[in-house]
């Protein structure tokens, strides 16, 4: 019954499956007189006066699957707390309440799932039940959030370095708030300025270099007053934090290119369009809140949802950059990645190619290894590879006197690559190269992992390797968008010597190229940063869902729970 109306339809639960952090409810419409709706048909869950349309799949027959992504609900919050109900909606109009058969009760247990977060300290609970009602089981989910509270501590028993700071997470983010509320007021938003900013480095890059170059090729320096901030942990302190709140409060546009946890602590003014650039392509690797419960997990709060709009190279990867970021596939932009401007210029790699080898004159005609995998390790903090994995002994007498290795480790590692004096001939350390995307250029086979540097290679139509001795652990914690064997564009080899093997032989499955280069581009050209200019920053046509927060703050989190985990970033 509903509103004490006979429905006109009946929704029976059949079964309720999981994808990553997206639930999916499996529901069939039979009509008063039996057969299926001959009306549209849609869906609504509510609580209390609390409704949401749910998305909805026909599968004929009467049969749909209800979508929802968790942590991503409405407004870019997740579920909020409460007893949820789910019924269908008819010419509009609420009808009939799903309902569950006594059959399949024993199988709901299996469905609830425990997503753990914020280093076990928080976790988000789904779990699935009916109603105390003797003439309906009325199908129900319970969602909850729940925070560990802190035991009380006297003063002294507080460490000593705890004290001397005076001040925990939870007080810093308030003089955050404080700072950026105070320069937001004075003096306030300057239109036309425009800000380049990245936590994770310490100049000019990437996506951001390529856009930022290109307006000032077009004129558009005029147009826009540009101001920069780039630092990362180490060189992070409250004269440089301040700035960085200032430049945010007082900026109209900010160009990102990375994880900015400075984010964590404001909430940014709509009038502010805040545009991530980032520069993965591939998609196949989880990040952000696809990552939801698992190692390094995102708090429900989390400074990916501060974006405007976010970039990815096709339509392809829009539902998985809009799931990763927790903003809604509308404010994802399929416009290209500006660096692949740069990437594809003929003029420019020519002029690359001629330099390097002035620059190395021993590497010419010699068939080029590049040895690029992405880092281990929750960030910037703590990353590492392990450098054992890899045969130097055998790698190098593979390479013979015609074949060499250049080893570009991910910027995050600190701890240097060793080689050995006397394969100095054959290996070279290149993780220091300033250009390492041109380096692709002149690389005949790359040996990486789960980098996103394939994105680009994969325009040349060149073999990879992938070197993964750990997927089935990367997998079990990180996570994957999808099988990882059958994504990656090359062959994947789980031992160095099944490396060796496919090099001796030249078996890389260099056939997935073409089907990974089809799904990862929309278009092939040089035009992408000129898409960003003129889409994102001149005309702005593409309305996005901005930060509304018209949800029960029931769900929100804790005040004392922190960030504590940096996003791990591709490369």
């Amino acid at each position: 019954m509903t509103g004490g109306v006979e429905p006109h339809v009946s929704l029976r639960v059949l079964g309720i499956s999981w994808e990553r952090i997206h639930l999916i409810i499996h529901v069939r419409v039979v009509t008063r007189e039996g057969g299926g709706p001959d009306v549209p048909i849609d869906f609504e869950v509510f609580t209390g006066s609390s409704a949401y349309p749910a998305s909805s799949t026909s599968l004929g027959d009467g049969r749909y699957d209800l979508t929802f992504n968790i942590t991503t609900f409405a407004n870019r919050q997740a579920i909020p707390n409460g007893t949820w109900r789910i019924r269908a909606v008819v010419d509009g109009e609420p009808d009939g309440i799903a309902l569950l058969d006594a059959s399949r009760i024993t199988a709901l247990d299996d469905a609830s799932r425990v997503f753990l977060y914020n280093s076990n300290r928080s976790v988000y609970t789904v779990s699935f039940g009916v109603a105390d009602n003797d003439v309906d089981l009325e199908f129900l989910m319970r969602v909850y959030q729940l925070n560990q509270t802190p035991a009380r501590r006297t003063w002294r028993s507080v460490p000593r370095r705890m004290r001397n700071s005076i001040i925990g997470p939870t007080a810093k983010q308030r003089y955050a708030r404080w700072i950026y509320a105070f320069y937001r007021r004075w003096p306030g938003i300057r239109q036309g300025q425009l800000l380049f900013a990245s936590e994770q480095r310490q100049s000019l890059e990437g996506n951001l270099k390529r856009v930022h170059d290109r307006l000032i090729e077009r004129g558009l320096d005029s147009k826009f007053a540009m101001r920069y901030s780039f630092r990362v942990p180490g060189s992070s302190e409250w004269k440089s934090t301040i700035r960085v709140l200032r430049l945010l409060a007082t900026s109209e546009i900010v160009l990102l290119d990375d994880y900015f946890a400075m984010l964590n602590n404001i909430t940014i003014d709509d009038r502010t369009t805040v545009i991530q650039l980032w520069h993965a392509g591939s998609g196949f690797k989880a990040v952000g809140f696809s990552r939801f419960g698992n190692s390094g997990s995102p708090m429900l709060k989390n400074a990916h949802r501060s974006y405007t709009y976010a970039i990815t190279g096709s339509e392809h990867l829009v539902p998985v950059y809009a799931e990763a970021f927790g903003i809604e596939p509308e404010s994802v932009i399929p416009t290209g990645l500006p660096r692949v401007d740069w990437f594809l210029d003929d003029e420019r790699t020519a002029a690359f190619t001629e330099e390097f080898y002035t620059q190395f004159p021993a590497l010419r005609g010699k068939r080029i290894i590049l040895f690029a995998p992405t880092f281990r390790g929750r960030s910037i903090n703590s990353a590492f590879y392990d450098y054992s994995l890899i045969d130097f002994d055998a790698l190098y007498e593979l390479c013979g006197d015609d074949a060499v290795v250049l080893f570009r480790m991910h910027h995050f590692i600190t701890d240097p690559m060793q080689i050995p004096a006397q394969y100095a001939d054959r290996f070279f350390d290149f993780t220091h190269y300033a250009n390492g995307l041109e380096l692709l250029h002149v690389t005949d086979l790359l040996i990486t992992d789960y980098s996103s540097i394939i994105y680009e290679y994969s325009l040349l139509d060149r073999p990879m390797l992938f070197f993964a001795p750990d997927k089935a652990n990367y997998a079990a914690t990180r996570g994957f968008h999808r099988d990882f064997d059958e994504t990656a564009p090359g062959r994947v080899c789980v031992t160095f010597k099944e490396v060796l093997d496919a090099i001796a032989s030249g078996d890389f499955e260099q056939e997935k190229v073409a089907r990974f280069r089809e799904e990862n581009f929309d278009r092939v050209d040089t035009g992408a940063a000129d898409r960003v200019i003129d889409w994102l920053l001149l005309e702005n046509p593409h309305p996005a869902t901005r930060r509304a927060a018209s949800l029960p703050s029931s769900q929100d989190d804790s005040e004392w729970v922190q960030e504590t985990d940096q996003e791990e970033n591709n490369r």
